[in-house]
């Protein structure tokens, strides 16, 4: 090659590097803007699962207790207005919490919450047919109790597979 020709090339090489160089740039910069979009859509939908896992969980296990009070209330007999008010209260809560997780979380979880859903709705029944004197044949506090103990295990399996999801360990 000639001088003239390798200093063509050169100058060429140059000019181009020169003219695509903002564009490169440029589509370096919108990957990396895509991918930080997508990490913190990313951290957002992990972060409203943490929030609606805690707060199911939570409002879960309070309406749990309060079931299981409830019926001690209703079996010695101490069960008052204000009770009622008061579990009314925290079946709505749990009710609010479990119907946001629908939205938001896996069809897994929601399996293990219609699975505690199911024993808390019964036992919530339960104590309001046993409260108004209407309760079925066999039905009465200490046997609705027991059946409330199947809510137990249901908690801890949807707590477990909540904190898998969520990448906690043990």
């Amino acid at each position: 090659m000639t001088a003239a020709v390798t200093a063509m090339i050169t100058a060429v090489v140059g000019v181009l590097g020169t003219l695509f160089a903002p564009v490169l740039s440029q589509r370096l910069t919108d990957r990396r803007r895509a991918e930080e979009a997508g990490a913190a859509v990313r951290e957002r939908r992990l972060t409203e699962r943490r929030e609606a896992y805690t707060a199911m969980n939570r409002s879960a296990r309070q309406f749990h207790t309060l079931l299981k009070d409830a019926l001690h209330r209703v079996r010695d007999g101490v069960w008052t207005e204000q009770d009622r008010d008061h579990l009314e209260e925290v079946r709505r809560e749990y009710r609010d919490r479990y119907a946001e997780a629908q939205m938001i979380v896996p069809e897994r979880i929601l399996d293990a919450s219609r699975a505690v859903n199911e024993v808390l709705a019964a036992s919530d029944a339960a104590v309001k047919r046993l409260d108004r004197g209407l309760a079925r044949p066999g039905e009465d506090p200490d046997a609705a109790l027991l059946a409330l103990k199947e809510a137990e295990p249901r908690l801890s399996a949807m707590r477990r597979l909540m904190r898998e999801d969520l990448g906690v360990a043990d």
